[in-house]
């Protein structure tokens, strides 16, 4: 991780993780999501929306991946607030498995992807713990397609545990399962 005044994360094959203003790069980012994630032209444009008013909430905070000055991976994330319509869908799940408490005082990560082509390279590892390691709440949540995957094992192996399955958001074609860990993340 880069901040002002220090140096940027290496990793193999020269990708480098550093500050991500998503913001400006935000076309960039969902052109690796789509690939990643499988998005059509019509959901990006709805995303993209949605990452430019996530980036101005405070404390939000993205980082990328980069392999010849080409974005290959990002996360962003943010305090979780239980207003946010993330929040207040996936509350009652939360509650009905006594675990709405994490909703309070928990760093969310909002999006993490890699471009399939350095899948497997330990660059979601370090996205997810360089940009949990800089938050100042004692953790962190998420959520992620409710499947066994590479991501869900990726976030197991940091401490990750299921608090919630079978969190339907509205429009969403597949069930999610919400996480938890205590920052900071466990590494290997």
């Amino acid at each position: 991780m880069r901040l002002p005044g220090h140096a940027h994360r290496r990793q193999p094959d020269d990708i480098v993780i550093g500050p991500l203003d998503l913001s400006a790069r935000v076309d960039e980012a969902l052109a690796v999501q789509a690939v990643a994630f499988g998005l059509g032209p019509d959901e990006v444009a709805v995303r993209r929306q949605i990452v430019l008013r996530h980036m101005t909430y405070p404390g939000a905070r993205a980082l990328g991946a980069t392999a010849g000055g080409n974005l290959v991976g990002f996360v962003y994330g943010m305090p979780n607030d239980r207003t946010h319509w993330w929040s207040t869908v996936v509350e009652p799940y939360l509650r009905a498995q006594g675990y709405d408490d994490w909703l309070d005082n928990s760093f969310v990560i909002t999006e993490l992807h890699v471009h399939p082509r350095y899948q497997n390279r330990g660059v979601g590892r370090s996205l997810i713990t360089t940009i949990t390691d800089a938050a100042t709440e004692p953790r962190s949540i998420l959520s992620a397609i409710d499947v066994e995957s590479p991501a869900r094992g990726l976030y197991r192996s940091l401490g990750y545990q299921d608090l919630a399955r079978q969190v339907l958001f509205p429009s969403a074609p597949k069930p999610y399962a919400v996480m938890g860990a205590p920052l900071p993340l466990r590494r290997r």
